[in-house]
């Protein structure tokens, strides 16, 4: 009997809900880790009736154990009961229920025990593990059982009700206990007879004391008045405690965040100010820099910078021109010059000057000689009037004319020396102004090739190079550098970005522990921490006035119970008084159990009446009618006789109670009432499916066929999931269904 179908003085009336609340279904089992099993899909099942078939030790009953794991949490290790844990791995797994009618999938996963079922946990808010053992798990191990049990009765009791134990056991023990607190018999500690008694015999022991057991009394009253003191005393003490030590740890911990958060802080504004001081270099360097050599692009550069070497190359050529022209003119003009200065040259013209004059003095000389002499032998000879002296002065003046004339022509003829050297001079001086109009050609085109260039460069946005091609690639390196600090700039400002977003996280997470921390600690946000050191030091007091008053109340307490442990050692009275309050305690505890447990039998005999008048007559019913399916009517009707034993009766009306039926029709028997209470109770686990382990293997063949069609029947109604390694049960649920859904292990 479920807890939903139990109605009592303090429960609400439940009415049974004959239609599904939710159309979940068990789809297929997901194993990571359970026994011998290792990431495996068990499935897929379907909504209704579904058969698991494999060999022995393929893992059916590992199934089952690891569907109730899931649900219900994993076994624990006690003794030698097998808990399915691999020795290498913690038992994992996950469990899928599907929607009918809208095919959405529900995960439910369990790992570890302490940290629960994971997923939509109030599939199982209509059961618990006691209910699902008792009617949802059916295996043959439980249904084998029956023949060994001396009380079947209650067995199948337990089934029909849905609970752990049976009503009327339960009722009979508690009727057996309400008896013990009236009974007589003088064994019993707490019979409420046998406590009355000896109490009034105390009491009339007790009336004849005086003032001493007056005094006794007073003392024994203070001393139990003390022990809950005490025990308020040291309740308080740990709580303050408790509260100091709280206090102290949050408050050292605040002075750690505290600590943190500056640091956080200066480190922010350190990080400010470099990011500042980043900013401000980055600025400077993009102020001396070009903005157009900044924005160049790479493919842009590296044209200029091809054209600078095109440029440095024709410099190049037009310079050595120059330094080439400028050599040769140097050299022609220094030869000229050393020509003109050579003492060679000097003297070879000394020398032709002398000959010169030597020729002039000749040419002047000889003819005047020849003529002073050729004219007195003319002379004579026409005075002597001789032809050969005539023709000899006329020779000689004739030779003498002869030579003046060839003395003229020799002095104006220009001598080879001289002309030589004219010639040298002449060909030094050419080759001099050919090398300076060379050189002056070559500074044209040099001039030239610079005037182009400052243009080109000044085109190009290096007019700061002023023509300077090796300045010009300087500010192109200067402007590659500053592109590279640039985008260093913008690493290390993101860098920058990076750790103050990291230092603001981090300021408000510390901002988050301590607000929690004051939470805690239960005072208000941003207390000094002078203020809690305050508080320290008051809780610290008053745990000091505590303790006083604690040792003051033990001295008293010892005092005390010293004197009643030596007056009790001394006198009757005493103990006659602690035993009168011994018995009055414990008449008042008897009394106490006796009134639970009469309300305990009000309560179960309210419940068992309305059960047996509402659920009781459908689930016997049904029942009845699964009952006489299963035998082929040679069982017809399922009853409860008054005295609260389960009977059956055959076709023939032979009343029967279960111990005296078979094994195999004492398990039908129970078969069908689980079934039957499985069909009425359809509030209960209603996404939970049946998990039915080889419950068939001890029927007939005949009675088989017909637990086969109850199962089918239940299927209608419940998602029913049969584990076997009989091939035969297999076909025989096949030919019973043609709907099964067959899952080969």
């Amino acid at each position: 009997m479920t807890d939903n179908e139990m109605e009592g003085p303090s429960r609400k009336k439940t009415t049974v809900d004959t239609s599904p609340a939710r159309g979940l279904y068990l789809s297929r089992m997901k194993i990571v880790s359970f026994g011998s099993f290792s990431n495996r899909v068990i499935g897929p099942f379907a909504p209704h009736l579904n058969v698991v078939h494999g060999k022995n030790e393929a893992g059916k009953t590992t199934l089952n154990a690891f569907f109730a794991g899931v649900l219900f949490g994993w076994e624990d290790a006690r003794g030698a009961k097998n808990t399915y844990k691999p020795s290498n791995a913690d038992r994992a797994g996950s469990l899928f229920f599907t929607d009918e009618a809208t095919d959405e999938e529900i995960e439910l996963t369990r790992i570890k025990n302490i940290d629960g079922l994971q997923g939509a946990a109030d599939i199982l808010d209509d059961i618990d593990k006691e209910t699902f053992q008792t009617m949802f798990a059916l295996t043959s191990d439980e249904l084998r059982s029956l023949r060994n049990t001396t009380d079947v009765t209650a067995k199948l009791l337990t089934a029909g009700s849905g609970t752990g134990a049976s009503p009327a056991q339960a009722l009979a023990e508690i009727q057996s206990r309400i008896g013990e607190y009236t009974s007589r018999a003088s064994g019993l500690d707490h019979s409420i007879t046998q406590l009355t008694a000896r109490q009034d015999e105390l009491r009339a022991q007790i009336a004849q004391a005086g003032d001493e057991a007056e005094r006794f009394k007073h003392q024994d009253k203070e001393f139990h008045e003390l022990a809950p003191q005490r025990e308020a005393l040291i309740a308080s003490l740990q709580k303050l405690n408790a509260e100091i030590e709280a206090l102290s740890a949050g408050k050292a911990s605040l002075e750690r965040l505290e600590e943190e958060l500056t640091r956080s802080i200066d480190k922010r504004e350190a990080l400010l100010e470099e990011e500042q001081a980043l900013v401000a270099e980055h600025r400077l360097h993009e102020r001396a820099l070009d903005p157009s050599l900044a924005s160049i692009a790479p493919a842009d550069e590296h044209a200029l910078r091809d054209r600078i070497d095109l440029l440095v190359e024709e410099r190049s050529k037009c310079q050595h021109s120059v330094d080439l022209a400028k050599e040769n003119y140097t050299d022609s003009k220094s030869n000229y010059e050393a020509l003109l200065e050579a003492p060679d040259l000097q003297e070879l013209e000394g020398r032709a000057r002398r000959q010169r004059h030597v020729q002039i003095a000749l040419s002047v000389a000889l003819p005047v000689l020849f003529v002073i002499a050729g004219v007195p032998v003319f002379m004579h000879g026409r005075e002597i009037t001789s032809l050969s002296f005539t023709a000899l002065g006329i020779i000689l003046v004739v030779f003498a004319l002869f030579l003046a004339g060839a003395a003229l022509v020799m002095l104006f003829r220009p001598s080879k020396t001289e002309e030589a050297l004219t010639q040298r001079k002449q060909d030094a001086q050419w080759v001099m102004l050919q090398d300076k109009k060379k050189l002056e050609t070559c500074e044209g085109e040099l001039s030239v090739q610079m005037t182009q260039t400052t243009t080109f460069l000044d085109r190009a946005g290096l007019g700061a190079a002023q023509g300077s091609l090796r300045r010009a690639r300087a500010l192109l390196d200067e402007a590659k550098d500053a592109r590279a600090a640039s985008s260093l700039f913008v690493q290390r400002q993101q860098a920058l970005v990076a750790q103050l977003s990291a230092i603001e996280d981090r300021l408000a997470d510390i901002q988050r522990q301590k607000n929690a921390l004051y939470s805690r600690l239960g005072i208000a946000l941003d207390t000094p921490l002078s203020e809690i050191a305050t508080l320290i030091e008051q809780k610290s007091h008053q745990r000091s006035g505590l303790i006083e008053t604690s040792e003051n109340v033990n001295r008293r307490y010892g005092e005390l119970k010293q004197e009643l442990a030596h007056a009790k050692r001394q006198k009757r009275f005493d103990e006659l008084k602690l035993e009168y309050q011994q018995v009055t305690t414990r008449l008042a505890e008897s009394g106490e159990d006796l009134a639970r447990l009469l309300l305990a039998k009000h309560m179960l005999e309210a419940a068992i009446t309305a059960w047996e008048s509402k659920s009781q007559p459908e689930v016997y019913r049904q029942a009845s009618r699964l009952l006489s399916l299963m035998t082929a009517g040679a069982w017809v009707q399922v009853r409860m006789s008054e005295e609260g034993k389960l009977q059956v009766i055959d076709r023939v009306k032979t009343v029967r109670e279960p111990i005296h039926l078979s094994l195999g029709t004492c398990q039908q028997l129970y078969l069908s009432l689980r079934i039957a209470l499985l069909m009425t109770a359809e509030n209960v686990g209603r996404a939970i499916p049946i998990m039915a382990d080889d419950i068939l293997v001890n029927f007939d063949e005949e009675r088989r066929h017909g637990a086969v069609v109850a199962l089918k029947e239940l299927s209608a109604r419940r998602q029913v999931i049969l584990f076997t390694c009989h091939e035969e049960i297999v076909e025989l649920m096949k030919s019973a269904d043609l709907g099964l859904n067959l899952v080969e292990l």
